[in-house]
């Protein structure tokens, strides 16, 4: 083990126990979700048209290069608290703290952007039903358009996002634990959704509406044409999220120097064919012009009338998908929230655990109301560009502190190796590089001042308070 803390060496050896299968499996129910159902729409509408196909083989490969150096530090440090806890033992505090930071902003966009999804289908299905919610609550009251103008839309706020996250969080407060077929469900009903609209809309793809693939360029960088591609990945790349969960699973695979590869590429490139697939079939049922809406499937299959019956089906299996997947994104960010808590990075009350109910419960209560205040005021396409530009940067410092870490301490227990380590994380940093800088300045703009938030909180708080590791590296003996 390269980790000298006992209860993580016993739960190691407790849960070897994943094959490859289970392994791509896993990497599969993680990565089908929120991204497809949501952001597709929005990248094709206002970015790349039906290119969009383009754009999601690109973000993949990025993912694909940035999940093996992912695997090897789960390997080689499995401890709580994800890429915040690696860094933190292989790069120090203060970058520990800034990876941490970001990753706050990762989960509390994600888990807004998955609600105002949520809502959008939640409102759709009502609508389909007979009983609209009021347009005063039903979206938000800012918007953006294509040049990236922030304007009003007339609204209050988005009162079923903020409603299914007062809801999450009470479950998450009380602590009833999802179980595994429970998960295991939402994961097969998911994917059964998104292989029902490919195998029933495919046959019905209208050609003209895939006339011209990549739409010409407006004049303005990034709005079609090639550049527009380009600018999309970084949109599209949030429906990515959640593949490293087959990296964290490293320390309970029966072959990981063998597995983890396999669970990583498996499940990137049946996901990759599967979003391609599935964004070629929107963007072929419905002209692209029109998808940009937070429920852009259950739209496309209302375009054509032979797949019309589909819409409430995706509305019903998109509103009970979704509402897992804010919970389990809701869930991560109190553990790290309580990771940080834990080192002194933030005050204690973070991990404060409840008496009865086992709960971090104010970190739950504290970033929920933030979230609700971004599901509620922001619209979808703001908050999937933030959830993109903070995972892109945790992965480049991935990447790079793997490659920091082979030269600093040659000698480290690996249980898995990123293999051609010297091409494969420069080439995550690039393509996640670059994936960031094809992301409108607005954006960079927002991760600028979200950064100097954290620098001061950081020097005013973290710095006096932060505590050493429970736990130290250790490496293979002469």
């Amino acid at each position: 083990m390269a980790v000298t803390e006992d209860p993580v060496a016993e739960q190691h050896e407790l849960q070897r126990a994943l094959g490859p299968h289970h392994l791509v499996a896993l990497g599969i129910g993680a990565i089908i979700g929120a991204g497809i159902f949501v952001i597709t729409g929005h990248a094709a509408a206002a970015y790349a048209g039906p290119g969009v196909v383009i754009s999601f083989a690109i973000a993949g490969l990025g993912c694909l290069f940035a999940g093996l150096c992912y695997a090897e530090y789960a390997s080689t440090i499995p401890v709580a608290g994800s890429a915040y806890t690696y860094t933190f033992a292989t790069m120090g505090r203060f970058m520990a703290w800034f990876i941490g930071w970001n990753l706050v902003l990762e989960y509390l966009a994600a888990s807004a952007t998955v609600a105002v999804g949520w809502s959008g289908y939640f409102n759709d299905f009502m609508r389909y039903i007979g009983m609209p919610i009021t347009t005063a609550f039903a979206s938000a009251p800012l918007s953006m358009d294509a040049a990236g103008h922030i304007g009003l839309t007339g609204t209050f706020f988005n009162l079923p996002a903020v409603a299914l996250i007062a809801v999450v969080t009470t479950v998450l407060v009380l602590g009833v634990r999802l179980s595994a077929s429970f998960n295991n469900a939402m994961v097969a009903l998911k994917l059964c959704i998104v292989l029902l609209v490919i195998a029933v809309g495919l046959p019905h793809v209208v050609g003209a509406n895939h006339q011209p693939f990549i739409p010409p360029n407006t004049g303005t960088w990034g709005h079609f044409g090639w550049s527009g591609v380009m600018r999309a990945t970084g949109v599209i790349f949030f429906a990515y999220i959640g593949f490293d969960v087959v990296s964290v699973a490293a320390q309970e695979a029966k072959n990981p120097q063998r597995d983890i590869p396999i669970g990583i590429l498996g499940s990137l490139i049946l996901c990759t064919a599967l979003y391609m697939l599935m964004s070629y079939v929107l963007t072929g049922l419905a002209n692209y012009t029109t998808l940009n809406v937070p429920h852009p499937v259950s739209k496309a299959v209302e375009a054509i009338a032979v797949t019309a019956w589909l819409a409430p089906i995706v509305n019903v299996g998109a509103i009970v998908g979704l509402a897992s997947v804010v919970l389990v994104l809701l869930l991560g960010q109190s553990r790290i929230f309580y990771a940080m808590s834990r080192d002194g990075m933030i005050p204690p009350l973070f991990s404060e655990i409840h008496p009865a109910f086992k709960t971090p419960w104010k970190s739950s209560i504290v970033t929920s109301i933030f979230c609700a205040f971004l599901a509620g005021l922001l619209p979808i396409d703001i908050l999937g560009e933030l959830v993109s530009i903070g995972t892109l940067l945790a992965f480049v410092i991935v990447c790079l502190g793997v490659m920091i870490l082979r030269i600093t301490k040659p000698r480290l227990v690996r249980p898995f190796k990123t293999p051609l380590v010297w091409l494969v994380a420069p080439s995550g940093i690039l393509m996640c590089g670059a994936m960031m800088y094809w992301l409108p300045i607005d954006t960079w703009i927002r991760l600028v001042v979200w950064t100097a938030i954290g620098v001061v909180i950081y020097f005013a708080y973290g710095r006096r308070h932060v505590k050493a590791p429970r736990w130290s590296l250790q490496e293979e003996p002469e």
